[in-house]
């Protein structure tokens, strides 16, 4: 797939006022221009951050923030207060503005100048005066933004500012996207089925539903020299089980494979989705259940969910832009089974056939075997364990009345042991604070068990993404106690009730 970040920007406005002058304000255009490079020279940021005329009165603001919204190539809006900005001038502009917004609190210069500060200097630089005139509108308008404190040039400013922009961007990546379910909903499953209507509504992405036969129709047209060549490649890059080599006996599994990657990537395409989920309970004349083609599509930055889940097809798409082009990957997720010796509690996590590959910098093998469920012929499917590290596993449940994001931080490990007759992909990791309130508050708190897991992005990604979307997230980590999250759970459900209104 194309680099999602590629041709996309952030604008910047910078807030003053005709009082001051237009001594005053070319300072003031000059130094936010300053801030401005500040940010791009940091080589953190994902996009760059493009300098706006400074807004001076409500007309130009409004027109600011119209523009950035019916912009499809902008991400998002930073704003900072230079001078005093009177913020009633921020009114019809916020009203208007439909993009995540940052108000980036900072000034000029790092250090008050001791020796020669002036009323002069003053009157620049009362950014501190001004931040909290225009908060304090955006607060009473419910202006849903993230806040950044410091100057442009401490990394860890910039860390924070990349961090938002990687969530702008995942919310960009929801508004854009289409999902192709091929089939339905496994029958009977209640945590996958969900409002799409809402969930276009709330997120902006577009779920709709062909007939697998579509599908095998689009795998009966491939051309037999591409399948030759994508058999090659897969020859090339990975380490292919004998029996499935060219002349082996299993050979004709692999090249359906290939067909199928190659007729459901130009499914997507000519439809521009950039999700879809598969079923086997609905395989429809499919030889196999796509499980090779599904890895390969979902490390090329596709999102996937398995049996119709088209929640986790979203979540696994959107992780894979926030992380777009740091390490690691991003994958669908099922918890599977634990290992309960006291000291070694663990979580094993795979699927039957369709883990991303971008969870491990190793080479993959790929292997042919037999599979319990689906009523065909033997998958092709690639093995192989996640990298050890940080990460988190992800949930969307439709809770009737609202989606809620459910979010465990995790350390993912090397299985203690060889899995030798597992044939599948898999991840372990052990679940913080601690396995059994991890399990207890996941549980508690009704959570999917298909999870997008990442190991690109953490919490500050999550809790901006939901926040700009207006949804709940509840997340567990290090500090978190069953009895303090039931409690949290309460009171979302309190707030979340009455901020939907009667």
């Amino acid at each position: 797939m194309k680099n999602f970040y590629e041709g996309r920007e952030v604008w910047f406005y910078t807030g003053s006022q005709d009082l001051y002058g237009e001594e005053t304000l070319r300072q003031v255009a000059e130094q936010s221009q300053e801030v401005v490079r500040l940010l791009n020279d940091s080589g953190v940021l994902p996009v760059p951050v493009v300098w706006k005329p400074v807004l001076k009165d409500s007309d130009a603001i409004r027109r600011a923030m119209l523009d950035a919204s019916t912009d499809d190539n902008v991400i998002g809006v930073i704003s900072w207060m230079h001078t005093f900005s009177p913020a009633k001038m921020w009114i019809r502009g916020m009203e208007v503005l439909s993009k995540p917004l940052l108000h980036l609190a900072t000034q000029a210069n790092v250090e008050i100048p001791w020796d020669s500060i002036d009323m002069d200097f003053m009157n620049l630089n009362q950014a501190a005066h001004g931040d909290r005139e225009y908060a304090y509108i955006l607060t009473r308008l419910g202006v849903s933004r993230t806040t950044v404190v410091g100057h442009a040039s401490h990394p860890h400013v910039t860390a924070r500012v990349a961090s938002w922009m990687r969530a702008a961007a995942g919310w960009a990546a929801a508004h854009e996207m289409r999902i192709v379910r091929f089939g339905d909903n496994m029958r009977n499953v209640a945590v996958t089925e969900g409002d799409k209507t809402e969930a276009e509504r709330r997120l902006g992405v577009s779920i709709n539903t062909w007939g697998v036969n579509d599908l095998v129709a689009a795998v009966d047209a491939v051309d037999e020299a591409a399948v030759d060549a994508l058999v090659a490649l897969y020859e090339e890059h990975y380490d292919v089980a004998e029996e499935l080599r060219a002349g082996a006996e299993r050979h004709d599994s692999l090249r359906y494979a290939a067909r199928q990657e190659i007729a459901i990537r130009s499914f997507l395409e000519e439809r521009r989705a950039s999700a879809f989920t598969t079923n086997f309970e609905d395989l429809g004349g499919l030889k196999q259940l796509p499980g090779l083609a599904v890895q390969r599509l979902m490390a090329e930055g596709y999102g996937f969910g398995a049996e119709g889940d088209w929640k986790t097809a979203l979540l696994v798409r959107v992780a894979k832009v926030m992380g777009e082009g740091l390490p690691g990957g991003a994958s669908l997720m099922e918890d599977y089974t634990y290992n309960l010796v006291p000291g070694q509690e663990m979580i094993l996590g795979a699927h039957m056939l369709e883990i991303c590959p971008s969870l491990t910098a190793g080479k993959v093998r790929i292997e042919i075997h037999p599979l319990g469920i689906g009523d065909r012929e033997d998958p092709v499917r690639m093995v192989f364990n996640a990298d050890a590290g940080p990460g988190m596993v992800v949930a969307l449940a439709d809770m009737r009345d609202r989606f809620r994001l459910t979010a465990n931080v995790v350390n993912v490990v090397e299985p203690p042991h060889d899995m030798p007759k597992l044939p599948v992909a898999r991840a372990m990791w052990v679940p913080e604070p601690s396995m059994e309130t991890s399990i207890e508050s996941w549980l508690t708190a009704g959570g999917a068990h298909h999870t997008a897991m990442t190991t690109q992005v953490g919490v500050a990604e999550w809790e901006t993404f939901a926040s700009i979307a207006g949804m709940e997230l509840v997340v567990i980590d290090k500090d978190t106690t069953t009895r303090s999250f039931a409690d949290r759970l309460r009171w979302n459900q309190v707030y979340y009730r009455l901020a939907e209104g009667l």
